[in-house]
């Protein structure tokens, strides 16, 4: 009986320490990942409303939950460069997160994948820059297009699936039509 009381003490001590060492690093990195994650979403907005100034980009908030964003060309706000939202996709093993910038006409002007953990050489092939270029080729055909009307190639759609990752490139899609939708749900409730 002695013994286990010492070995719950000592268990007890071992989970007391690592406990606090835990919370000690997770306190230090913190504001360290919001600022990263906060740089990303920056970086996503200004490729998703290239023609937008990136001053006045703006968030559009309900119950102080960023909805969607709102990019305007000028800094007086008098001129609106389009929309961007982020859809997400049930991907082949992860959800595909992308931040989708529109025109007033729902046009897509530009897109980022945010995150994705696809298999690796299939399904993450929705980030990949092939050799001599500067953009994902695979979002790139993504440009021009009518967001609420998109499909993949084994859909009858115009989108190029990926060879071995189509639900991956379905899942990206059918991400941004629904997103698309949503949004012109949100603009019009405003």
């Amino acid at each position: 009986m002695k013994d286990i009381l010492k070995l719950g003490g000592i268990l007890m001590l071992i989970t007391a320490i690592s406990a606090t060492s835990l919370a000690a690093i997770y306190t230090v990195t913190k504001p360290r990942i919001e600022l990263k994650k906060k740089q990303e979403i920056e970086n996503a907005l200004s490729i998703a409303i290239p023609t937008a100034d990136k001053n006045v980009i703006l968030p559009v908030t309900k119950d102080e939950d960023i909805i969607y964003y709102r990019g305007y060309t000028t800094p007086d706000s008098s001129e609106l460069a389009g929309f961007a939202f982020v859809a997400y996709g049930p991907g082949y093993s992860s959800t595909i997160e992308t931040m989708v910038g529109v025109d007033e006409s729902g046009k897509i002007i530009g897109m980022k994948v945010l995150s994705q953990t696809e298999t690796p050489g299939l399904g993450t092939k929705v980030e990949e820059v092939k050799y001599g270029e500067s953009d994902p080729w695979f979002t790139t055909q993504f440009l021009g297009k009518n967001a609420s009307s998109l499909a993949v190639d084994k859909d009858g759609g115009e989108i190029n699936s990926i060879t071995g990752a189509t639900i991956s490139s379905r899942a990206l899609t059918n991400s941004v039509v629904s997103g698309y939708d949503e949004l012109l749900k949100k603009i019009q409730a405003k």
